[in-house]
């Protein structure tokens, strides 16, 4: 298996790669026509259709929070356990991912001023298709800031990826990251299905959530070692 520092600049390439390849080509635009209904000008999923917006989007937010809160307490209350203790690194790359993942892509979203797929132009909104990088030109520049890139909502699933760290095994960890993976692409489609994010959105958001998990595996890492690291004598 590729070293941490090796995954990091890897991930990072394909997020630079990603970044431009759909900023530069309509590839979003060819794909999100898919789930739009230019006819009747709505999409293949209405935002409030239940049981899709309680499975994809109210519920599993909230199964998010309680997993992770959960994780939190067994780590508290257990933490003399001996059982407990060759799993303890692998809790806290979780539950710090589980924070740092939504926050970053969360505080990402402050300052990007991208528009979702239902704000477009092409899709009856106000917005026109742009890169990340451009700034609207008048009278565009006009409209109020909007929160749309990256994925927000699927952060939390892939924010899942970290449980790869929790288990020993190599099939756990394989189950573990396809599970985690399962969840967040589900999230992401869902956001799809409605018009509120385009495909390149989820996929940034997986290679940002790996990047920070990794972060965070490496940092728990070094405060485990320094943390057992036998005391020095003068």
């Amino acid at each position: 298996m590729l070293s941490s520092n090796k995954q990091i600049v890897i991930t990072f390439l394909l997020l630079c790669f990603s970044v431009l390849f759909f900023a530069l080509t309509n590839a979003d635009i060819f794909m999100q026509d898919i789930f739009f209904n230019a006819h009747t000008h709505t999409w293949l999923v209405n935002k409030t259709a239940q049981p899709y917006e309680f499975l994809f989007y109210s519920g599993i937010k909230k199964f998010l929070i309680i997993f992770a809160v959960t994780l939190l307490f067994i780590l508290i209350i257990f933490w003399k356990n001996k059982k407990l203790k060759a799993y303890k690194k692998g809790l806290f790359i979780v539950i710090f991912s589980a924070i740092f993942v939504p926050v970053v892509t969360g505080g990402l979203k402050k300052y990007t001023n991208m528009p979702c797929p239902k704000h477009l132009i092409h899709y009856g909104g106000e917005y026109p298709h742009t890169a990340v990088w451009e700034r609207y030109e008048t009278p565009y520049d006009k409209l109020d800031s909007i929160r749309c890139w990256p994925a927000g909502h699927a952060s939390g699933g892939f924010a899942l990826m970290s449980l790869f760290f929790l288990f020993k095994r190599k099939r756990n960890k394989t189950l573990a990251l396809a599970f985690s993976l399962a969840i967040g692409w589900s999230m992401g489609m869902y956001k799809m299905l409605i018009g509120d994010h385009f495909f390149s959105h989820t996929l940034i958001t997986m290679l940002l959530a790996w990047i920070i998990i990794l972060l965070v595996e490496k940092a728990v890492a070094a405060f485990t070692l320094s943390d057992e690291a036998p005391p020095l004598h003068p």
